[in-house]
């Protein structure tokens, strides 16, 4: 990728990387505070807008939706747009979407608000993970990704209790102006610190359909699909199983959950640091370690402190993969790095709600305890397809 010729790459790389990296996990971050900070805020939502509980749950779920389904094709419309400026402008649309939301009259103009910044979402992680990485060396390049990422992780540990606590005392659309603020600091370090980069050649519509469109890429994406599938298929019901079966009261599981969090950021740099040293051993190796974990959580989450210890090295172990993930779909479609690394998370967010979907199946008709094994068997499918294509690989490579 080409800068302009006021700036070199290894100026970039020299100079700015690290402030460069740092405005796209801002952004990252107020991603991650609008995704999920509507879950602690549905009571209030639904209340104030005389909507039911069930009604106001539309709003997550519409939400994932719109990440996969309306992210990949924003990507192709705009993906003759420099990467800066398309930054920019996803920015001032994540801003305008929860601008709208604090404003929001009755239940349908904040269902299309909700909407407006799901569009944002895949797009904003594609196009971003395509810049981090070219603001490195080749080599360092999943870490950059994983830079990036850890906003949408240390969202999870700050930034959604933070604007929980905003939404009880000040009401909830004070929750979503604190986001367009955030969101607001992001434009701002885009502006001014990520290099005006030109664009590549990045070919018509119907190339980038096809680049995306390969059988090996597409399998990838199915891997990280039943990975995330995995993943919530036992985190949607993590709080009424530690309640249950584990003996937490509900005060608790807020403090877990925190916990969760931490070792989802730790594993997320770690992951990235591990992918850059062994791309395609690391993934599979983490695929394995998040089954052997899930099984393992089936026995301890009987113990309040085995439960735990769990959980922690769970989310570390199921975030660390995704860097390695998102650098393996980019170096698959070399001639549309940003459409699939936005595809990619729009297959993971089509596996966070089969997760979901699986949850509930399993909790009705097998029993509760029975979702960290169910769990453990869909990353299992993982990578088993991941096992047998790197084999393929390397046999083809080897003849």
């Amino acid at each position: 990728m080409e800068l302009s010729q006021t700036t070199t790459k290894k100026q970039v790389n020299k100079d700015k990387p690290s402030i460069s990296l740092l405005s796209l996990t801002v952004g990252s971050f107020a991603i991650g505070m609008t995704e999920f900070v509507i879950m602690g805020l549905l009571p209030n939502v639904a209340e104030d807008l005389n909507v039911s509980i069930s009604s106001a749950g539309q709003l997550i779920t519409m939400y994932a939706l719109g990440v996969a389904v309306g992210a990949p094709i924003l990507t192709v419309l705009t993906h003759r747009i420099p990467q800066k400026k398309l930054l920019c402008l996803l920015m001032v649309l994540f801003i305008l979407g929860n601008g709208i939301s604090v404003f929001a009259p009755n239940y349908e103009i904040l269902m299309a608000a909700r909407l407006i910044t799901a569009l944002t979402h895949g797009t904003f992680f594609g196009v971003g993970a395509v810049v981090a990485s070219s603001l490195v060396s080749p080599a360092k390049r999943a870490a950059a990704v994983s830079i990036m990422m850890a906003g949408l992780t240390i969202a999870n540990i700050i930034g959604v209790p933070l604007g929980t606590f905003i939404g009880q005392h000040m009401g909830w659309r004070a929750s979503f102006g604190s986001i367009a603020i955030m969101g607001m600091i992001a434009l701002i370090g885009i502006l001014v610190f990520v290099p005006n980069m030109r664009q590549e050649n990045t070919g018509s519509i119907t190339g980038q359909i096809t680049a995306l469109l390969k059988p090996k890429l597409l399998l990838y994406l199915l891997i990280g699909a039943l990975g995330n599938a995995g993943l919530f298929t036992v985190f949607t019901y993590i709080a009424p199983l530690l309640t249950q079966i584990t003996g937490f009261a509900e005060y608790h599981v807020t403090w877990i959950l925190v916990l969760f969090g931490c070792g989802v950021t730790i594993g997320n740099i770690v992951g990235g640091k591990l992918a850059d040293w062994k791309l395609m051993p690391a993934v599979l190796g983490l695929y394995f370690t998040i089954c052997i974990i899930l099984t393992l959580f089936t026995f301890t989450m009987y113990s309040p402190i085995a439960a735990v210890l769990t959980i922690f090295l769970w989310g570390a172990a199921s975030f660390a993969v995704f860097p390695g993930l998102q650098v393996r779909v980019m170096n698959l479609a070399q001639n549309a790095p940003a459409l699939a690394s936005t595809s990619s998370h729009s297959a993971g967010n089509l596996g966070n709600a089969a997760g979901a979907f699986i949850g509930g199946w399993v909790i009705t008709h097998l029993a509760i305890t029975s979702l960290p094994w169910v769990g453990a068997v869909l990353v299992g499918l993982g990578l088993i397809l991941g096992i047998a294509s790197y084999l393929a690989e390397r046999k083809l490579q080897q003849s």
